[in-house]
């Protein structure tokens, strides 16, 4: 299922630099909260299509907050 519209990523590499903060990623923490497949100088994922199912923003949504939140608002609070 396609979400419309998509989730708006500017690849700022938020997520992927607070890794730490939750228990489901911090397995990928390189030691410092950033994430290890993160390129700090291209702003981008090493692993993007194969990256782990936490790291499907759209994926998670479907999974996790659909029952609580419109994708409008899960956008807003993202």
């Amino acid at each position: 299922m396609k979400l419309h519209p998509p989730f708006p990523c500017n690849q700022c590499g938020a997520c992927c630099r607070h890794v730490n903060r939750a228990g489901e990623t911090q397995c990928l923490d390189r030691g410092d909260g950033i994430c290890r497949h993160y390129q700090t100088d291209s702003h981008l994922c090493a692993i993007y299509d194969k990256r782990p199912q936490i790291c499907r923003v759209e994926d998670q949504y479907l999974l996790n907050y659909q029952s609580q939140y419109s994708w409008q608002e899960f956008i807003a609070l993202n």
